[in-house]
């Protein structure tokens, strides 16, 4: 009989509760800040990195491999027979690439490495849609099959009070990051199909940001049925503004705050992200 393992890393920002309701497995970034070194959502939480970000900006590093061998060396002995690793977007971090070559040559569980192309909760809602497709009795081949799916209908769409960190980490254009700052543009940001950020939209100001994002999501729920998660970067006034103006929205299963930006994200977007995840349910 199958026994599934899921595994994440830490920029899938699920809720902890969740994770240990469901023995999902995390993977943490590392985070190396003054020569001390953090582990994502451990040792290091978002309020924690918001407060190193004017003075210094933190480097990320790939999650151990040394700490997968374990999870997944327990794993065996726990019984478990596949294992399901959903990762970041190869775009933004060679976690992909790094898992997958670990995983090439670990013998003793069938495993699936999967690229998300996305991050925080578009990643998360893989797994999240995997843990309830391995309730309903599917097979590690089932799931594995209807991840692309899961992915192709799931969308992540923000905004961030500042280009800066994007900039200094090269995630957009240093020219579009001055004109945004003078402006006091808010780009709403997306994930392309490739993985990496898009800006699609730019707005002055928060509340026409808000506003904008709320029409998105609107867009989305005229269309079809929708899971939403609403996505904060210790930002809790805006993220409960932009939850009460979708929460009565038409078509929607569930709405909840629950994709507080994990450190490593936070990192490249600083305080004050809003926006939410989108998952489409034919």
């Amino acid at each position: 009989m199958e026994k599934i393992l899921l595994i994440t890393d830490s920029a899938s920002d699920i809720n902890k509760d969740f994770i240990k309701k469901n023995n999902i497995k995390l993977l943490p970034f590392k985070i190396t800040f003054k020569d001390m070194e953090y582990e994502d959502g451990i040792d290091i939480n978002s309020k924690m990195l918001y407060e190193m970000l004017p003075n210094e900006i933190p480097k990320t590093s790939l999650p151990s491999i040394d700490r997968l061998s374990d999870i997944l060396e327990k794993g065996i002995k726990e019984g478990y027979t596949h294992a399901i690793i959903v990762t970041i977007s190869n775009q933004f971090s060679g976690t992909y690439n790094s898992v997958r070559l670990f995983c090439d040559n670990f013998q003793g569980l069938k495993i699936h490495v999967f690229d998300s192309l996305s991050l925080t909760m578009a990643e998360g809602a893989i797994i999240t849609e995997s843990v309830e497709l391995i309730k309903a009795g599917k097979s590690f081949e089932q799931i594995v099959n209807v991840l692309p799916k899961i992915r192709d209908n799931t969308e992540v769409f923000f905004t961030i009070d500042t280009l800066e960190y994007l900039k200094k980490g090269g995630r957009i254009g240093k020219v579009a990051g001055t004109v945004g700052e003078i402006l006091n543009l808010k780009p709403i940001i997306t994930i392309d199909k490739k993985g990496a950020f898009q800006a699609i939209f730019k707005v002055r100001g928060v509340k026409q940001s808000i506003s904008k994002l709320t029409s998105i999501a609107k867009s989305k729920l005229e269309m079809s049925k929708c899971k939403v998660w609403i996505l904060s970067g210790d930002a809790k006034e805006k993220a409960l503004t932009l939850y009460e103006s979708i929460r009565h929205l038409p078509n929607l299963i569930e709405c909840k705050i629950e994709g507080e930006i994990c450190p490593a994200l936070g990192i490249n977007t600083g305080k004050g992200l809003v926006g939410f995840v989108v998952e489409t349910i034919d």
